[in-house]
Parts: structure tokens; C-alpha cells; sequence
């Protein structure tokens, strides 16, 4: 290598360290603060359970768990459009 090279590598590295250290201290400069921090508390859980709300669930309401069939015909596959049972 010649001295050129080498100081190349030198120069970078030493400009590498530097940048490094002044993000660095920018960065975790501001989240250290001897001022205190306000933070949100939360309500204690409890073994009561509410009910459920009547405008959601009722007799009238759709069940997703029943399978659905449409002019007669009952999809099997979901990739399967060109075949169709006759009763």
C-alpha cells in the first residue's frame, strides 16, 4: 500500500469516529433531563364483565358462521367459477 492509501483510511475512519460522535450526542443529549416525567396511569382490571352491547348483538342480527348459498348453488371451491350445481 502507499502512503497515500493508507492515509485515505486514516482520514476516513477518523471522519467515520467523528460523525458518529456528534449524532450520537445529539441524539441521547436531549433525552436525559433531571425534570420530571408525567406519565398516564391506567385503570385497574377487574374480573366483572360487561355486557355486550343489544344494538350489535341480537336475534336479528347477521351470523357470519352460517354458510351462505346464492340462486341455489353453493360454492364449494372460491377458485372454482365455471361449474355450477343443477338441482
Amino acid at each position: 500500500m502507499k502512503k497515500s492509501d493508507i492515509f485515505m483510511i486514516i482520514l476516513i475512519a477518523s471522519l467515520s469516529v467523528g460523525t458518529a460522535y456528534v449524532v450520537g450526542k445529539t441524539l441521547f443529549t436531549g433525552l436525559i433531563t433531571s425534570e420530571p416525567t408525567k406519565v398516564k396511569t391506567v385503570d385497574p382490571i377487574t374480573d366483572e364483565i360487561e355486557e355486550p352491547s343489544t344494538a350489535i348483538f341480537n336475534d336479528d342480527a347477521i351470523n357470519p358462521a352460517v354458510e351462505v348459498t346464492v340462486d341455489g348453488t353453493s360454492d364449494k371451491k372460491a377458485d372454482d367459477t365455471t361449474k355450477t350445481e343443477t338441482p
